[in-house]
């Protein structure tokens, strides 16, 4: 019986999602967090096989969540799901330590497989963000990065406010989603456009705009 551990902040999906997961005869959820530090006690005392971690979390970002679980318990497997497109997070999530990821809105589909694959040893992803990660590579097989693409010099921080921006959100609705400070998403909004060398707000904010429209 493999033991799952479920990290979300919103109760009615972690219930969701642990019926799916308690109708598997070979698999039961050993505990559920919203948060790092509750996630981080529950993993020490349930010792789960397996956790599935969403990325914007009550407090703090899943993917620095899957970062310290790899550092603290190596032998814990990690599937990220959330309800961001796999071209924002998987790649960030795959080189945290998770060993796969799955929107959420695939989720009534593919969790259980997605569960059992990263269980088995195996990654999960999408076939579509499988051929992408592909078409990426060059014919000497390493990546073909924009040196000022968003996914590579923005940090996960930076890049969820990014994305949230091209999105619509503003400062406020941006701090209270990603339980922080307006002065801490200011100071993430200046560090942006720093990274990305642009000058003013509308700068921002029509990039942010274009790359969601292109990103999903």
């Amino acid at each position: 019986m493999a033991r799952i551990l479920i990290v979300d902040d919103h109760p009615i999906t972690r219930d969701g999602l642990a019926m799916r997961i308690d109708r598997e005869t070979d698999l039961e959820v050993c505990g559920e967090a919203d948060d790092i530090d509750e996630a981080l006690q529950t993993v020490a005392k349930t010792n789960p096989d397996l956790a599935v971690i969403d990325v914007s979390l009550k407090s703090g970002n899943g993917i620095e969540l899957v970062k310290e679980i790899k550092y603290r318990f190596p032998n814990v497997r990690m599937l990220v799901w959330s309800m961001y497109d796999e071209s924002i997070y998987a790649d960030r999530a795959l080189k945290a330590g998770a060993s796969g990821y799955i929107n959420k809105q695939s989720v009534r589909e593919n969790i259980i497989d997605a569960i059992k694959m990263v269980l088995g040893g195996g990654v999960y992803l999408s076939a579509n963000h499988t051929a992408k990660i592909i078409n990426r590579l060059d014919r000497g097989g390493k990546p073909v990065l924009n040196t000022k693409s968003p996914m590579e010099v923005l940090s996960d921080r930076e890049l969820e406010t990014f994305s949230l921006i091209g999105h619509g959100k503003k400062t406020a609705e941006i701090a209270t989603q990603m339980n922080v400070t307006t002065k801490t998403i200011e100071t993430y909004r200046t560090r942006i456009k720093e990274k990305l060398d642009l000058e003013h707000a509308g700068e921002l904010s029509r990039l942010a705009i274009q790359w969601v429209l292109e990103n999903g």
